[in-house]
């Protein structure tokens, strides 16, 4: 027990060294699929778009529906070389490209398609490979005479995309993903979506931020179910979590709080590292775990806040958009907690062996993934080299059948192993790298998207681990 606490003092002092230096070193990757933002501003029978747009990966034709890394598209090298084109270059590339582009954009007003003209495209210059360039597209519109209402989107392989109208009162705003369009919009007033429609939007908004895009927070959640089966452990977690994300949350999306994503997120990913490492040391709840989730939920809540700040809640119901957003971030959580619970706390919880065999090694997988996003958020490493496999890990790099069919074999050959020696002690080791392997393996499928591999290594793993624990003494169970 002496080697335990001495071991959590200096976990807490590696972790204090890790946030200080979190603080003095930032990074943001260039491949991260951000949607892009349209400003519509409408006077009378002309209209002004303003469109904050990452246009290499139009350029490059990839297709972002359902992407969370351009790392990920068959065609990401020609996005890269994009990235590197000179201004002017990019601009030439743009305007060819625009034909193509047009067809694939909905501006309408009524049922009147309305030409688009490019009035100007600002492209910021080269800069930092890391650091995703985003330009600037203005056009020009002229709207039939008849006081129709107006009608924007784009297909779902150009991304997500942020509609706010400006230069009226209560404007009209809407987070677009796969290929929908905005609700009719006035033209001189705001928008005629009410405060119900606004707050099922953003359910499945904040949704979504969860699952599927928000791997760093499901892990963090999942860090908190795994520390003890007890309800009790996990409601105190979950409660201080809830609370504490929901404060900065607000106030990060009424901008009386605002950090920066690069500082955020590290420590975000820090947090992550702390939890996965302190369930391997803890045999149940202690008395600062809930005091030290509640800080890590202020962070959370503020990783929430900039992902609102990024497209923006606008003046019309923003209370319910609010509501609307935090509610879906926590049917996600609760979702991900109730999948871990079906799947293995309902099943596996009431063993002795269920730490051992399955919440120690998940836990250690969350913690070596969570730090290498440490490491990588604040610049220590890249997404190459050594640890390539990490990037490609939780972005959806690996292959997901070979990743499917490796896991499965190794699961195989340890269960042939267990069964054959009948040895406790390997029971034990086997069960680790079973769950170990599997966690990883899901993590891999999850994010790329293969729903189906991802069920199948779960229902995988439970199968192993129920087959490695048959002829084990009564007295194990």
């Amino acid at each position: 027990m002496a080697a335990v606490r001495f071991a959590l003092w200096w976990l807490k002092v590696i972790f204090v060294a890790v946030l200080s230096s979190v603080l003095a070193f930032h990074a943001a990757s260039a491949h991260e699929v951000q949607p892009a933002v349209l400003d519509l501003a409408i006077d009378g029978d002309t209209a002004a778009i303003r469109l904050d747009w990452t246009i290499e990966a139009a350029v490059a034709e990839i297709d972002l529906q359902g992407l969370a890394d351009t790392n990920n598209a068959a065609n990401a090298e020609r996005y890269d070389a994009a990235r590197g084109l000179e201004p002017a270059d990019l601009e030439a590339a743009f305007r060819e490209a625009w034909p193509r582009l047009r067809s694939k954009i909905t501006f309408r007003a009524g049922e009147t398609a309305v030409e688009l003209r490019i009035a100007e495209i600002s492209i910021p210059p080269v800069g930092d490979p890391a650091l995703a360039r985003i330009s600037r597209v203005t056009f020009a519109a002229d709207l039939p005479s008849d006081g129709s209402l107006v009608v924007v989107g784009w297909t779902g392989d150009l991304g997500p995309l942020v509609v706010r109208q400006i230069n009226v009162e209560a404007g009209y705003s809407a987070f677009l993903m796969n290929g929908t369009l905005t609700d009719p919009i006035p033209r001189a007033s705001g928008t005629s979506q009410t405060a119900s429609e606004a707050f099922v939007d953003y359910v499945g908004v904040g949704f979504d931020h969860i699952v599927p895009k928000g791997l760093d927070h499901i892990l963090f959640v999942l860090g908190l179910f795994f520390l003890s089966i007890r309800l009790g452990a996990l409601l105190w977690q979950v409660t201080a979590f809830t609370l504490a994300h929901t404060v900065t949350l607000a106030l990060g999306a009424l901008d009386i709080i605002i950090v920066s994503p690069d500082i955020v997120e590290p420590i975000i990913a820090a947090s992550i590292v702390y939890v996965g490492i302190e369930n391997l040391f803890s045999r149940g709840m202690t008395p600062w775990r809930p005091f030290v989730v509640f800080g890590f939920g202020l962070l959370h809540g503020l990783g929430f806040a900039s992902v609102l700040q990024d497209f923006g809640l606008g003046a019309e119901h923003f209370v319910p958009k609010l509501i609307g957003f935090n509610v879906g971030v926590e049917i996600g959580q609760l979702a991900v907690i109730a999948a871990a619970f079906i799947a293995l706390g309902a099943l596996f919880g009431r063993y002795a062996w269920y730490k051992t065999r399955v919440s120690a090694p998940v836990s250690m997988a969350i913690a070596l993934i969570a730090t290498f996003w440490v490491l990588e958020r604040t610049g220590v490493v890249g997404t190459d080299g050594a640890l390539a496999v990490f990037s490609m890990l939780t972005e959806g790099g690996l292959p997901a059948l070979t990743t499917t069919l490796a896991g499965i074999g190794a699961a195989v050959v340890l269960t042939g192993a267990i069964l054959t020696t009948g040895s406790d002690s390997l029971r034990d080791a086997g069960g680790f790298l079973t769950s170990f392997a599997f966690f990883l393996a899901i993590v891999a499928t999850f994010t790329s998207a293969a729903w189906i591999l991802a069920a199948v290594l779960t229902s995988a793993w439970i199968v192993a681990l129920r087959t490695q624990s048959l002829g084990e003494p009564e007295g194990r169970i």
